[in-house]
């Protein structure tokens, strides 16, 4: 056989989609969406690889129990976080597509069928996603979101973007006044169900290791836009996302988010704007700190708890603040 006859014959039969899952903590929930991802791709042709961050629940003995003959299961001895698995598992893909699944995600009625066909009726957005719903079947917003600019920062920090979620206006990230419902160019498409070529993604080099979780998918999405991605986002392909499953002390994941968010402007806002909008991300927690601590002296009971959460995070700035190249 020439070398070319055998490189057609081993790309007839590399599956069509690798479908990645990460997994720290999540045994149940990780178990169930493998479950639903192998139930509801048919038409489809896949190989699933997960990666179990060093989980201390008993993830890595089910994972391997349970799929070990059905998916590419690595174990590791330690917690590398969302975007450095990620690299790994993309690494041993061998997809045309790589798609980034969450472990708390459920897949319903075809959504990964649904969202391959929605690729390739729309090649040029080079990065594409879905709707996501809540356990209740209500609408889960964040499986896409608008770039931060200096306007989202204030509404953040004067707390207009808490205050009025539904408006466009003052929740501009968020998309406030969209239901998610029918296709749209968006900025930034979730990383939990997030589909893209396998070469762009290897193109792109995968995820920057300095998101250690959080952030890593925004920071994705400007550098693919700027290589001539337009991502788009489909109410056809809808899963049920939990959110926050790995992720169970609030102020810790705060902490996180912030420092990711500060990570963003330092690498993608303008020099003239960069101090700008970094004051304005300091002034987010410190906000909410007042702001809750203000409410909490007038009897409100759900603020002196929220008083806690945000007074640690802001105790800890000197974590979120120290952003590196």
């Amino acid at each position: 056989m020439s070398p070319s006859s055998q490189q057609d014959t081993e790309l007839a039969k590399a599956p069509s989609i690798s479908i990645i899952v990460i997994s720290y903590n999540t045994r149940d929930m990780t178990l169930k969406a493998l479950e639903t991802a192998f139930a509801e791709t048919r038409d489809t042709s896949f190989e699933v690889i997960v990666i179990d961050n060093a989980s201390t629940d008993g993830s890595a003995e089910a994972l391997t129990e349970q799929y070990g003959d059905k998916a590419k299961v690595m174990c590791l001895d330690e917690n590398l976080g969302f975007a450095a698995a990620n690299n790994l598992a993309a690494k041993d893909a061998t997809g045309e597509f790589l798609l980034l699944l969450n472990p708390d995600t459920e897949v319903l009625d075809g959504a990964i069928d649904k969202l391959m066909a929605f690729a390739k009726t729309y090649p040029d957005a080079g990065i594409w996603g879905g709707r996501t719903l809540f356990a209740d079947k209500s609408l889960n917003p964040t499986s896409c979101w608008t770039k931060m600019s200096l306007w989202s920062l204030v509404s953040q920090a004067l707390g207009f973007s808490s205050m009025f979620r539904n408006s466009s206006f003052f929740n501009p990230e968020g998309m406030g006044s969209w239901n998610r419902e029918g296709i749209r160019q968006v900025d930034i498409v979730t990383g939990c169900f997030f589909l893209i070529r396998r070469e762009f993604w290897n193109r792109l080099d995968g995820f920057d290791k300095a998101f250690f979780m959080y952030a890593e998918e925004a920071d994705l999405c400007a550098r693919a836009a700027r290589a001539g991605a337009k991502p788009m986002v489909t109410s056809e392909a809808t899963i049920i996302h939990h959110g926050g499953a790995s992720e169970t002390v609030q102020s810790d994941k705060l902490v996180r988010l912030i420092k990711a968010k500060m990570t963003l402007i330092h690498k993608h806002f303008p020099a003239t704007t960069r101090g700008m909008a970094m004051w304005l991300m300091k002034l987010w927690p410190l906000s909410r700190y007042l702001a809750h601590l203000v409410l909490s002296k007038i009897g409100r009971q759900s603020s002196k708890e929220s008083v806690a959460v945000w007074k640690s995070v802001w105790d800890r700035r000197n974590i979120w603040t120290n952003v590196n190249d």
